[in-house]
This record gives structure tokens, sequence and C-alpha cells, in this order.
């Protein structure tokens, strides 16, 4: 194999257009700095504890750079605490101990944080330094918290006195410990797919793996909520969307009954007569697992992402809300309440600050405005192309790509791999993300179709294919394989879809010419956890009529990536992977050109061809942004810096981001 690959890269090179020109500055246009066109609240972990000056407040961390532990009083929504995070970009891991501390456990580094009355919140460091993700913590005795983690599927418990105690890999078939909680002595771990729960013995370690439910397939299902409440152990099965939640007897050791659909995060501390409160079918409910029965509030809980974060009792002190109060906290901000003994309920939008977002995805519209698209938090922002300020934001989803096509906007989102078409000139709709209790128009992003069934999560690639737009996927945890759909616009159906179409494969960029889909692969799936199987990208191309794959090559031998694709206007497909640009002539099926930017092996890059002086446009490697001249081969760095996405507008402007800030090259006119 090692004589045949260096054969092959011989061969090619014979084919290239010699001597590639060394980088040269860039000293025709200008670069304006446009801001932050993306900033919303983004709430993962939370609780319901004491704050500062004792009284109880809801605990919520916010996504941000760097994220924060915020803290809010139930009774006006008003901020009464903020505190960096610092270093960490957000938390799905918040908890408070018995003993007034609250905990919070990062993703992105895997840090825990501690605030105090005393002291506020420091940094307790990284427990285990093999972790790069704490995925949930629950309190133990005293000052003592549990927390799970990922890559490595590891437990830990942390005591101010004595330190960190590693219990190890809980499943040696498992990666995540996604969700954590703690009773007598007992702490309980819930699992990825294949979902498993375990039960450890906190003083000893000792492992026991509790049944699965009768008549559940654990298969693709994740243990993704583990609560223990009033003797009960509650277990939500599934993903981010509502899923089925059983309940186990712990004093039984059985299983003794199941909610659907139940959505999480959390359920209540309980009342006074045990039971709890749990959002179910999109409202607030209470639940008595001693009689299994559910009482409805009428407090509605809707949209996509009805999840709590956060759920517990306080004192408001309010007309209507005598004694205690269910409070709780929704992921944009929202904070809903209840009072079992009035009924009374109502919403109030908390004080907590939104935060800059991640830029993760930039199209020109068809209405000649720029579109840009973020990441985790979501938002969606339209961009005056004369000014280059924000003329719209509206929370969506995390976008991962947005292409114009037959006069509307659409969008790949993040999960599921969902595609969506949005319409500027009606009226913004998202029943799903801004969903409103009274009857509005058509929804607007429109959802066309999904690919959660075929286990993908990431719709990284899109592009208008004359009557079709062609989707390109990213699959979820454990799978490997994207999809290649070709939706039919007008008929509002999937003409073809396919999954690996080049096996174990990503897809992660497309081109289109003359009835052909040209399409870049990863080796990588959607989530970083699943190794590869394959060496190496490919190119492929695709009849859209005939529905078959007519060719793939290796145009970049060695790179995991061929993150973008893009047409010059003799008809040459370019594409970057890695630190070097390749052009490919489509007839042929084989490299004629290749400019090498660095020696990097990176799965990130972008190209684009601008209109306007028909050179491309690129961001190498989160490196730099750089033009490249496609008679000559010379490449000029246009800015150095994190730049991950990029695209040109009809105008021959070039809009790039660093991470949540956005920037436009202007030629000298």
């Amino acid at each position: 194999m090692a004589l045949i690959r260096k054969l092959l890269i011989a061969g090619l090179a014979m084919t290239l257009v010699p001597a590639v020109a060394p980088p040269a500055s860039a000293d025709q246009g200008a670069i304006t700095e446009l801001g932050v066109p993306l900033q919303d609240v983004l709430l993962l972990g939370g609780t319901v504890a004491p704050g500062p000056g004792g009284k109880t407040v809801l605990w919520a961390a916010s996504s941000g750079a760097p994220a924060h532990l915020n803290a809010v009083d139930p009774a006006t929504g008003a901020e009464v605490g903020r505190f960096d995070l610092p270093g960490a970009p957000g938390s799905w891991a918040v908890d408070a101990t018995p003993d007034g501390s609250v905990y919070a456990g990062a993703y992105g580094g895997a840090h825990l944080f501690r605030w105090t009355e005393q002291d506020g919140v420091k940094d307790v460091g990284r427990p285990l330094a093999s972790e790069d993700f704490i995925w949930s913590v629950a309190a133990g005795e005293g000052a003592t918290v549990y927390g799970g983690t990922s890559p490595g599927g590891r437990l830990f418990g942390y005591d101010p006195a004595s330190g960190v105690r590693d219990y190890g890999k809980i499943s040696p078939s498992h990666a995540y410990i996604r969700s954590v909680s703690y009773a007598g002595g007992k702490i309980y771990a819930g699992t990825e797919a294949p979902a498993a729960v375990f039960e450890i013995d906190a003083a000893s370690g000792a492992i026991k793996r509790l049944p699965t439910p009768e008549g559940l397939d654990p298969t693709g299902k994740w243990a993704y909520d583990v609560n223990v409440a009033a003797g009960f152990l509650f277990v939500r099965y599934g993903a981010a969307s509502p899923g089925p939640l059983h309940v186990w007897d712990i004093a039984a050791g059985q299983w003794a009954d199941k909610i659907d659909p139940a959505h999480g995060l959390d359920v209540s501390p309980p009342d006074e007569e045990g039971r709890v409160y749990l959002v179910k079918g999109g409202e607030l409910v209470r639940y008595d697992p001693r009689s299994r029965t559910t009482t409805p509030t009428g407090v509605p809980i809707t949209g996509r992402v009805a999840n709590t974060r956060g759920i517990g009792w306080a004192e408001l002190g309010l007309p209507d809300y005598p004694g205690k109060s269910i409070v709780g906290l929704l992921w944009r901000g929202m904070m809903f309440r209840y009072n079992p003994q009035t009924g009374a309920k109502s919403f109030v939008q908390s004080g907590i600050k939104g935060e800059p977002i991640d830029v993760t995805a930039l199209s020109e519209g068809p209405d000649r405005r720029m579109y840009a698209g973020g990441f985790l938090n979501g938002g969606f922002a339209a961009l005056d192309p004369g000014t280059g300020k924000v003329a719209e934001f509206h929370t969506f989803s995390q976008s991962e790509d947005m292409v114009t096509h037959d006069g509307k906007l659409y969008i790949g989102a993040y999960p599921e791999a969902r595609t969506y078409s949005y319409d500027p000139g009606l009226p913004w709709n998202s029943t799903e993300y801004s969903p409103s209790p009274e009857p509005g128009p058509a929804p607007n992003p429109a959802r066309l179709f999904d690919f959660a069934a075929d286990k993908q999560i990431r719709p990284r690639a899109m592009v208008s294919a004359g009557r079709y737009l062609a989707v390109g996927t990213m699959p979820d945890l454990g799978h490997l394989g994207g999809v290649l759909a070709i939706w039919d616009t007008k008929a509002g159906t999937l003409k073809h879809a396919e999954r690996n179409v080049i096996k174990d494969q990503s897809i992660v960029s497309l081109a289109y010419r003359d009835g052909v889909v040209y399409g870049g692969t990863s080796i990588y799936s959607g989530q970083s956890a699943t190794p590869p199987t394959q060496p190496e990208a490919k190119l492929f191309a695709w009849s859209v009529r005939e529905n078959r794959l007519l060719w793939e090559m290796v145009p970049a031998p060695g790179k995991p990536a061929i993150p973008a694709l893009a047409f010059d206007s003799l008809g040459r497909l370019w594409g970057i992977a890695g630190g070097e640009v390749f052009a490919v002539g489509t007839h042929a099926r084989k490299v004629i050109k290749r400019v090498t930017l660095s020696d990097s092996r990176s799965a990130s890059g972008q190209l684009a061809l601008n209109p306007r002086d028909h050179q491309l446009y690129g961001a190498h490697a989160g490196r730099e942004v750089f033009s490249l001249n496609l008679l000559t081969g010379r490449h000029a760095v246009l800015r150095q810096g994190p730049v991950h996405q990029l695209a040109v507008h009809r105008s021959g402007d070039v809009y790039f981001a660093e991470g949540p800030r956005l920037y436009r090259y202007q030629q000298s006119r």
C-alpha cells in the first residue's frame, strides 16, 4: 500500500501546473470589524438553592466567553449575582451541596468551579486530567460533589477537605457519564447509547448495573437525565427531545412506572407528601410516585426546547403565592412560577444577560442581505449589506450551514440534521424557538425534513443544485457514514437520500455543475468520540438525474477532510484540505493544480469564488483569511486569526468571523 501511495502521489505531481508562488501581502482592500451579530441567553445547568445573603435564588450557568454563574431573584427575576467562570465556555453541570456551596462543572477543559458566600467563585482545577467535559454534578454530603465526564466515561468525587477521588471508568463500553445523582450513600450514573444506569457505592466504589426497563430498547438512547427524589430514581431515556421517564423504586429494587413523554433536565425536590414536579407533554405537572398519578398544573412550557434549567421551591412573598412555590428557568432565561395552593402561575423574563455567540454559518440571502447563524446558543441574524449592521435578530437553533436557492434561504440545523426553509419576504414565526400562545402565521422558517432516524446530527453541507437542494450530513455518536439528500423544492419531497455514499465518511462540502453534485468528505463523525475507520477524505461525483455515484477519488492524500469546494469561472473544481488548496478537472478526474499554504492536517477550511475579481477567498485551518489568484497560484494573507467561517457577497465583499466577531473585507473601488 505504501508503494502504491507513493506512485499515486508521484503521478499526480506530474499533472500539476508547476511552480506555486509564495504568499504575497494584501494591500488592495480594507478590513472592517462589524461587531457581534449574534448575542443571546443560553442556560444549560441550573439549580434552586441559597445564594448571596442566604436568600433562595435560581442558579444558572450561561454559556459565553467566559461562561457565567448567575443568581436570579425568584420574586422579581432580577439578577442578584453574576460570576465569571474563567476559561470555561459553559456548564451543563450545576448543583448546590448541603454546606451552601454551589458547584459548576465546565465543558471545554473540564474544570470544576465552587461558589461560596465567603470567597465567591473559585476554580478548583481539573478533577481528572484525562477528561475534557464534565456533563453533570450531584450534591453529596456536606461539601462533597460527584461528577460524570467524557471522553473517558469516568466518575469523580470532590471534597474541599480531601480533594479528588477518581472512581474510574464506570463501564468499559461507554465514553460518557451523561447524568449523575446521589442519595443514601449511592451515586447513580447514566451513560450514552446504548443507555445504561449504574449504582455506585460512594464509600467502597462498588459498581452495580441496574436492569434496563422492560420493553425499552436502549439502542440509540441515552440515560440523559438521572434524578433521585423521595426514594425514587427518575431516568429519562432518549436525548435532547422528550422521551420516556422511567421510575425506579430504590427500596423495592425494581422499575415501578413510566411517564411519557417527559422533558428534561430535572424533576423538582419533593413536597411534604413526596410528590415532584416535572415537564410532561409541554406542561408542568405534579407526579406522585406512590400512587403513580399525574396532575396537570395548567402551566404551558412549549417549543422545541421545553427543558427546565433548574427547578425547585422558593418563598416569593407575592400576592397569590403563599408559602412555597415551584420556580424554574428555561433555556433562554425565562423564569416560570407556580403556586400549588392557589394555582397562580406566571412567566417572567429574568435579568440574565445575553452572551456573544460564535458564528457557525454565513450566507448571502435571496434578498441580498447577509445572514449569520451561531453555535450552541444558535441565533439568526440578517445584516444590511450596505452598513454591515444587524437588521434583524431572532432566537433559533445552532446552524451548521446556509444556502440560497430559488428565492429562499435554506438552513441546516443541529441536532437531528434538520433542514429549514426561510422566506425573508414573510414574517418570522419559529414555532419551535419563538413559541407564542397566540395563533400566528405559517411557520417561517419552515421545517422540511430531518435524518434523526438515520442517526445523523449535523447537516454540514448544502448547495443549490438546479431545481433541487442537495444536503450532506454527519452522523451522531457511535455511527459513521453521512447522508446525501436531494430535496425537490417544487414538489416538497425528497428525490433521493442515501447513507454511506462513501463508506464510513461524512459529507462536509458540496458543489454543483451541469447536473452533477460533487461532494467532499470527512473521515470523522459528527461527534469526536467516534473513531474513524477510513484513512483519508475523498472527493466524489453524484448524478442527480440518475441517482448514482459516478466516481470517487483521493485528491489530497493523507488529509482527513475536504471541508469546502467551489467552482471557478473556467469550470475547475477547487477544494481545501488541511493546508492545501487543489483544483480538479472533473472530466479528467485528476488534480491539475495544488497550492500549499501550510503543513496542517486540519479538518477546518472555507473556500468561495468572488464574482467581482474571479479569485478564490478562503479560511485556512483556523489560522488566516487568504485570497488566491487562480492564474498565478499566488495567495495573499488578508488577516491572520482564528477564522473558520467565510462567505462572499455578490458585491465582492468578503465576510468572515473570528468566534463571535464578524468582519468584512472590501476591495478598493
